[in-house]
């Protein structure tokens, strides 16, 4: 039998998450996950706190969608931010990093290539598709602002890597299903470039 109480413990983890004290936050949903495993409120509430601890602005934006969606039906809330979380974490570089700030000192620890270096090959003259296919194979690409992200799926419609770029982007709009730029791109893709 646990020793905490979950509401008690998971008010005060909501409660340090918009006082953006992430840490603390992450602490307690993490206290709670330990003790109640089968949480998805304390499970999200780690990932978020997570989001948040490592810079990615998007994180609260999130957090404050999650905590709407909660009011009308909490089991519903809990499917769509799970689901939310699993294609950002299954996209390029996680889709949350895509719309973060350039942390070139991360490439150390990351085995691949800002985007921009590998812009800079095309635009040095490198043909996009057998430099994209070299790279694919042995590194990955790694995409730090949302207008290179714009780019790198504009890029993949035009050099036929339409299923990709499919990929990409409904991963995108199921986080930003407003963004124009996102939706221009989908039309494009639809129309068959």
């Amino acid at each position: 039998m646990s020793t905490i109480s979950k509401y008690q413990i998971l008010t005060q983890a909501k409660e340090s998450f918009n006082r953006a004290e992430y840490k603390s936050a992450l602490e307690k949903f993490a206290r709670v996950l330990e003790n109640y495993p089968n949480s998805k409120e304390a499970f999200n509430g780690v990932i978020l706190s997570e989001m948040a601890m490592s810079g990615e602005g998007d994180a609260e934006a999130l957090f404050d969608y999650y905590e709407i969606l909660k009011e009308d039906d909490k089991e519903q809330a809990d499917i769509i931010m799970r689901e939310i979380l699993q294609n950002m974490d299954g996209s390029l570089e996680k889709l949350s990093e895509v719309f973060a700030d350039p942390i070139r000192e991360r490439l150390e620890f990351e085995d691949g290539i800002l985007y921009s270096d590998f812009k800079q090959l095309l635009d040095e003259g490198a043909p996009f598709k057998e430099t994209f296919e070299n790279i694919m194979f042995s590194t990955r690409v790694i995409i730090t602002q949302k207008e290179d992200f714009i780019d790198f799926l504009d890029r993949l419609i035009e050099h036929d890597f339409a299923e990709m770029a499919l990929t990409y982007l409904e991963n995108a709009l199921s986080i930003y299903p407003s963004n124009q730029l996102l939706r221009k791109l989908l039309k494009k893709l639809a129309q068959g470039k």
